[in-house]
């Protein structure tokens, strides 16, 4: 008893010592929680940009596509169209980007005789929602794909697709169970939705901090706990087999270079690799972002070739 009551009534230096030390390790584990969970939120609602175009009077003469989102409601698409019966390639924007930042990717796509859509995912542009860093993402792109082959004016079962990081893991794990794409080419892959959420946490500058990668990641899971079978890109990865696939490693962002090697080692033909000199497509110059353009066309064009009515 007395050895309890030493501790609840400190006298001793040594208890006084532990009980600072207690204290501390409790005030600690409380701090890194709140900012954790601050993390959290900010990585599933990040800052959105939002860009509007007059469709009436933009090149290419883009369409409205509505289509519908289980649990998200309505959502809407800009629709570039190309050659009649012609595949359609679908661009994924990135983690804090927007479809319109890649209009002229789609109008280098549209001048070769694609269909193109530009389309926002839940928390970004001009969808509300909260991101999910992928696991819900692959249910709307396959509805924005349905809705496209039911227009009745393209290829409905062969579709290409371009990503980003976020928009690169979607493009992926869209592919592994959808017959109907054919081609990918993909930016700076992650294999798995946590790995980009403990990203994040190295982009605010917290990750040498004690646990608060673990702790964010634990939470992150756990609001996604609907999704927590979902294995990671390189286990499923096999299934493409016969997929076209362009990886594309950027030395922009070290940690999603290695997770772009590592999935372009483990895929199955027919796949490439190409080191960019820079990611960022909406960031680049216009002659890097000319040759970028160049590049994904002559991929679709080599995998997907546009062959449709005049």
């Amino acid at each position: 008893m007395g050895f309890f009551s030493e501790f609840r009534y400190p006298t001793a230096w040594y208890a006084k010592l532990v009980i600072a030390i207690l204290t501390l390790v409790f005030f600690g584990l409380l701090a890194a929680a709140a900012i954790s969970g601050y993390v959290v939120y900010r990585v599933v609602l990040p800052a959105r940009s939002h860009s509007e175009i007059n469709l009436q009077n933009f090149p290419g003469h883009p369409q409205a596509l509505s289509y519908s989102v289980a649990g998200e409601g309505q959502r809407d698409g800009w629709f570039f169209p190309g050659l009649k019966s012609a595949p359609t390639v679908i661009l994924c924007p990135g983690y804090q980007s927007s479809r319109g930042e890649l209009l002229t990717l789609a109008s280098a796509l549209q001048d070769h005789q694609y269909n193109v859509l530009l389309i926002d995912f839940s928390a970004q542009g001009s969808s509300g929602g909260r991101s999910t860093l992928g696991f819900q993402e692959v249910a709307e792109l396959r509805a924005a794909m349905d809705a496209v082959a039911n227009r009745g004016d393209v290829d409905a079962d062969h579709f290409g697709l371009w990503g980003a990081n976020l928009g690169a893991y979607i493009a992926l794990s869209a592919a592994v169970s959808d017959r109907r794409i054919r081609a990918v080419a993909v930016e700076s892959p992650y294999g798995h939705p946590n790995d980009m959420a403990a990203l994040q946490v190295n982009r605010m500058g917290l990750g040498s901090f004690p646990l608060i990668t673990s702790m964010v990641k634990f939470g992150f899971d756990w609001m996604n706990h609907l999704y927590r079978n979902v294995p990671p890109l390189k286990l499923r990865i096999q299934k493409l087999q016969g997929v076209a696939k362009l990886y594309l490693e950027s030395p922009d962002d070290p940690i999603l270079a290695v997770s772009t090697r590592e999935l372009f080692q483990v895929s199955p033909p027919p796949h490439e690799l190409e080191v960019l000199a820079h990611g960022n497509y909406a960031g680049m110059l216009d002659d890097e972002k000319h040759n970028y353009e160049n590049r994904i066309v002559s991929f679709f064009l080599v995998n997907l070739p546009p062959a449709g009515e005049q």
